[in-house]
């Protein structure tokens, strides 16, 4: 076996928009893999030098004057090295998803991506115009294809990079995570690689960006589809590939990490997902409502993890339908965790609004009342926002922020919410992860029933079915379509399946005025499930007709 190649995949976190921090990153990257590994060829992923996905910002042509002194810049670096690079390319009025390849000092190919994703959280073609050839540049003895994310999910590009002649081929990405997504990724990678008996070295970007995350997870596959290398996931990597020919054959080998199972996944990409909201976004910290309950509870932990305890502030906010033991477990909690926590009563403010509403509404009991107390909390934490630039973070679940159970300007003011895609029963499976490496989250506030604490005596479970039955038909509902009779013949009530799907209905209203959160599901709300507010439609039937 002789060898041929000395490749590296770059597994790199850019921030949309800094073309000259993510130019700068490059750099660096490029003269490591130069001098330290010594590698011939480094691949960065799909729109690296912009960011993924740089969204309207491809509309303004200031972009597209820096991105060229940018590539520039990049040209000249690329001394005993092949560099291959994404970015957008404006020619004309057209614009293409590209990548160049540069080599001493000069760009030696170019190619366009052919498939353009126009579904779930993807809207490339409002922006680019579709390539149509196959790009194959030379490398030493190596013929190497270049294909673009979206591409290598249709087999025919790999089969039409091979007959261009292709040995191997390099696809760069920004493929954000939900869950099982590396599975599916290397599903569909294998058939490309088997159909144009090809191997494939799959390079994929890292890092949070506003509701996506991107996991990273760059991977190399044999010609038969096997495994041959893979990095890890949710941090950046360098990846050494190499690439040999035995009897006019490729084969290409490399480390192989271990990947995490579902809740240490989930768990990473939202303490990244945070770590990244706060830091690109050049917050000093975040600031939260801690309220002895579950959710709080874990977003607390994740922000500890996200940013250390000295970036972190928890207020606890009880009224006088708070448990003296909701103050005890916050309070206990931050203590675990290293990080302050302020207790600030928010009886006066509710009192003064009360007597305020006194000479304007006949009655301000009931969830009036309730949400007196939630707009006050919402109050406090802004301030202390406003006056030490640190973000709020929401504790609202997606059970919740389905069926609209929270207040509007109240435990949904914020900045960001970590929590939104994440259904109550997958909260109580992190939180109880989590603690296997050191008990942060009291068990009490595990084993408690929940409660908004609004009203006297008050359980999730007086408005809310289980939450064991709520989150199933939740995600019957928004992540499969399935309209109410199909649910309920999954063994659920039809009565209670048409309350919950008319609550996800009539609360859309609510969710367009959530902050973002991270997506870890197939359907989060947001950029990826876009109802109108505004709609009659509706599914439900009767069961005789």
């Amino acid at each position: 076996m002789t060898p041929a190649l000395r490749l590296l995949l770059a597994q790199c976190n850019f921030c949309v928009g800094d073309i000259n921090g993510n130019t700068r990153k490059i750099l660096a990257v490029s003269e490591r893999a130069r001098d330290e590994f010594n590698a011939e060829v480094l691949v960065f992923p799909e729109l690296a030098v912009t960011g993924y996905p740089p969204e309207d910002l491809l509309f303004r042509p200031a972009l597209h004057r820096r991105v060229k002194l940018a590539l520039d810049e990049i040209a000249a670096a690329a001394r005993g090295i092949h560099i291959l690079v994404g970015y957008p390319e404006a020619v004309g009025v057209s614009l293409y998803n590209s990548c160049a390849v540069f080599f001493e000092g000069e760009r030696v190919a170019n190619y366009r991506k052919q498939h353009l994703p126009n579904y779930a959280v993807f809207d490339e073609k409002r922006y680019f115009v579709a390539g149509s050839q196959a790009t194959v540049v030379e490398i030493g003895t190596i013929s190497l294809g270049i294909t673009i994310c979206e591409d290598i999910w249709s087999p025919g590009i790999a089969v039409q990079s091979r007959d261009a002649g292709a040995e191997m081929i390099c696809n760069l990405n920004a493929s954000p995570y939900h869950l099982d997504k590396h599975v599916q990724r290397i599903d569909v990678v294998s058939a490309a690689a088997r159909a144009g008996n090809l191997p494939i070295a799959y390079v994929n970007t890292v890092g949070g960006q506003d509701e996506l995350l991107f996991d990273g997870g760059s991977f190399a596959l044999a010609a038969d589809g096997e495994l041959a290398a893979q990095a890890g996931v949710f941090d950046e990597e360098l990846l050494p590939l190499k690439i040999s020919r035995s009897d006019g054959n490729l084969s290409i080998s490399g480390p192989v990490r271990h990947l995490p199972e579902l809740e240490e996944s989930v768990y990473q990409a939202l303490v990244l997902g945070i770590r990244d909201y706060v830091h690109k976004n050049r917050f000093e910290g975040c600031v939260l409502g801690l309220s002895g309950g579950i959710d709080s509870a874990l977003t607390l932990t994740l922000a500890v993890d996200a940013l250390g305890p000295e970036q972190v502030l928890a207020i606890s906010m009880p009224s006088k339908y708070t448990a003296s033991m909701s103050v005890e477990d916050a309070r206990e909690e931050a203590e675990r965790l290293g990080c302050e926590c302020k207790i600030v009563s928010i009886e006066e403010p509710v009192g003064a609004f009360a007597a305020t509403l006194a000479g304007v509404l006949d009655e301000s009991g009931g969830v009036t009342a309730e949400n007196i107390q939630a707009r006050c909390r919402g109050v406090i934490l802004m301030a202390v926002s406003n006056a030490t630039g640190r973000i709020v973070l929401t504790t609202g679940n997606k059970s919740e922020m389905s069926v609209g159970y929270a207040t509007l300007y109240g435990d949904m003011a914020g900045g960001f919410a970590p929590l939104k895609d994440i259904p109550k029963i997958l909260v109580y499976r992190l939180a109880k992860w989590r603690n296997h490496s050191g008990v942060v989250i009291p068990t009490r506030v595990i084993e408690r029933e929940p409660s908004a604490e609004l009203a006297p005596g008050q359980k999730d479970s007086d408005s809310l079915p289980p939450y064991e039955v709520l989150d199933p038909i939740l995600e019957y509902y928004i992540e499969a379509d399935m309209t109410p009779r199909e649910i309920s013949e999954k063994g659920f009530d039809i009565d209670t399946v048409e309350r919950v799907t008319t609550m996800v209905d009539r609360n859309e209203y609510k969710r367009r005025q959530a902050a973002p959160g991270v997506r870890i599901s197939r359907r989060a709300f947001g950029r990826d499930r876009r109802f109108p507010i505004t709609s009659r439609y509706t599914e439900h039937e009767p069961l005789d007709d």
